[in-house]
């Protein structure tokens, strides 16, 4: 006996080894609930944030006032299957991919 054992007691091990009990199932429901919070706070916003996207490119047509994705804001001017030609200044006309295009502004937004 040294002096540690005064201090410390000494664990013995008792019995057979331990054995790992339970299903695998309880480990499988924390995984699934982290993926139903990613969903609904991560996936679905996103998809409904594209599908809003998707029709307003759908609806887009000659008169709109846009907004691009570099912060260009003009009037469309002609829209065709992937493109769409917006009018930026008085005779400045830039062509745009549809894709380009952020959101669609209240009329009188563009002064030009």
């Amino acid at each position: 006996m040294n002096l540690l054992d005064l201090i410390i007691s000494p664990a013995f091990a008792e019995g057979e080894a331990a054995t790992i009990t339970g299903s695998g199932l309880g480990d499988l429901v924390p995984l699934v609930l982290l993926f139903v919070v990613f969903y609904f706070l991560l996936i679905r916003p996103q998809q409904k944030r594209a599908k809003d996207h998707k029709g307003l490119l759908a609806a887009l047509k000659a008169g709109d006032e846009v907004v691009t994705n570099g912060g260009v804001i003009g009037t469309v001017k002609s829209v065709d299957e992937s493109f769409a030609t917006v009018e930026i200044a008085d005779g400045v006309v830039i062509k745009v991919q549809k894709q380009g295009i952020n959101q669609k502004m209240p009329k009188g937004s563009a002064k030009i």
